[in-house]
């Protein structure tokens, strides 16, 4: 049985203005034996980029859903998640009936899901894929194209060619590019992105990142990207969320997580990960494997894996505690992580928070 981190958000958690938040979002199967969501509570502040970041089957794309009261039958949601609009009051999401829930989803929070040809009918064109998608929402169409011209502009793509082709014949980018502009064309607040990018190769995965970039600036965008890659998430969000079996491990503000990352798991990751501050032989792998839903150790999580795990982190989780550059991490041994599992590189971001030469981290 799971055990609940905390029941409140740090202030290095809280957000000032928030548009979204959850409060010990939980997901079972099997009748309440399997967590693949564990008692998550994050907020989400208008207007910036969370990075989730994990290893395959941590929660990450479990969170996505939860957001969206979207998670498959026949897994169940409990917990609470709050949505606030600009110009309205609280929503409860959980209370919302299908209708209202079709609306919200498209409307009000949008979703990018990994791998765009899945997304797309291939028996209609793009164009076609943008009018019903205004129509069914009850929105003008020649508003609605106008502004999926702009869109498409924007992510520097021809409308007319895409407009009216087929998605088989458009490259893996520019399909991804096109979802991205059909995500937007409801005008939502909120972009909620699972691997969006992992199909495609590095050059195309970092020319998006920054059309993302210029698409939050230019339309007040929140956006929550969900991924396993580390370093592609450190070049565009303000903060990141680190996952580990099920739970939130460590949340903050981009650099200072990279920089002091306090959660032995994080500092595993990172070591983990290639960089060009660090030769290729310091690269260090972490031992073992995350536990699957059914199997999961009690205590903290990832103690099986941790070279500082003592009889506490096995018997109980620990809550979340801010550290001293300001953020949170869930961890008994925060100092000792920090002193005793150095980090393989120096530096890996430049005084204005960008990657060091950019592109040398990813």
């Amino acid at each position: 049985m799971a055990t609940e981190q905390t029941r409140a958000v740090p202030d290095a958690m809280a957000a000032d203005d928030p548009i979204i938040q959850l409060r010990e979002a939980s997901v079972t199967y099997d009748h309440g034996e399997s967590f693949v969501l564990d008692h998550v509570s994050l907020d989400i502040d208008r207007n910036e980029i969370v990075g989730i970041v994990g290893e395959s089957g941590s929660g990450k794309s479990m969170l996505a859903s939860a957001m969206l009261d979207a998670v498959p039958d026949p897994g169940l949601l409990e917990g609470q998640i709050t949505y606030t609009p600009s110009d309205g009051p609280e929503v409860d999401v959980l209370e919302l009936d299908q209708e209202e829930l079709r609306s919200l989803r498209w409307e009000e929070v949008s979703m990018v899901f990994q791998g765009a040809m899945s997304s797309f009918n291939p028996t209609m064109n793009v164009g076609d894929h943008f009018r019903e998608t205004i129509q069914a929402h009850d929105m003008d169409v020649d508003e609605g194209m106008t502004r999926a011209r702009e869109l498409l502009e924007d992510l520097y793509l021809e409308p007319d060619r895409v407009l009216d082709s087929y998605p088989h014949e458009l490259s893996g980018g520019m399909q991804q590019r096109a979802l991205i502009a059909l995500s937007l064309v409801l005008e939502p607040e909120l972009l909620v992105m699972d691997e969006p990018t992992a199909a495609l190769d590095l050059l195309m995965q970092r020319s998006i990142l920054m059309l993302l970039r210029d698409l939050q600036d230019k339309y007040d965008l929140t956006m929550v990207f969900i991924t396993h890659d580390l370093p592609l998430v450190a070049a565009l969000a303000d903060r990141m969320a680190i996952m580990y079996a099920f739970r939130l491990a460590e949340v903050g503000e981009t650099r200072e997580v990279i920089e002091h990352a306090a959660h032995p798991y994080t500092r595993a990751l990172l070591n983990s990960t290639p960089n060009l501050d660090a030769p290729l032989d310091e690269m260090r792998p972490i031992e073992g494997s995350s536990p699957a839903p059914i199997n999961m150790p009690g205590g903290c999580a990832y103690h099986p894996r941790c070279p500082l795990a003592t009889s506490e982190c096995r018997s109980s989780n620990p809550p979340f505690e801010e550290t001293a550059s300001d953020h949170a991490a869930a961890c008994y041994h925060i100092d000792d992580a920090i002193d005793q599992i150095p980090l393989n590189y120096e530096e890996m971001l430049d005084d204005d928070g960008g990657s060091q030469t950019d592109g040398d981290y990813v």
